[in-house]
């Protein structure tokens, strides 16, 4: 199966104003590649726990969580068929900010 995992335009203009030294940069870089090989890698998100943002930006249908080792979340959706999936990169955030988009 083909895996393509791209950044959802606020994800991408976040991920591209780190610079590249960072341990961030780093770690989410590692988490996009992990991505590439299994897009399962990360928690499946309960549907009513889902942002309504997220809904209506992305029109999603499922909803993951990656958590990285540095306590830093990538949340994503995935679509496609089962010969082709494309990871979506929603936002990346530390843990304070994923509670607060999240509502905990």
């Amino acid at each position: 199966m083909k895996i393509s995992v791209r950044g959802a335009p606020d994800f991408m203009k976040f991920f591209n104003s780190l610079d590249k030294q960072t341990v961030l940069y780093k770690e989410i870089n590692d988490a996009l590649d992990l991505l590439k090989k299994d897009y399962a890698k990360g928690d499946k998100i309960p549907r009513d726990r889902w942002p309504k943002k997220y809904i209506k930006e992305h029109q999603i249908h499922t909803l993951f969580r990656y958590k990285m080792g540095s306590g830093w979340r990538l949340v994503y959706t995935v679509s496609g068929t089962k010969y082709e999936k494309a990871c979506t990169v929603l936002e990346a955030f530390d843990h304070k900010q994923y509670e607060k988009r999240f509502g905990y």
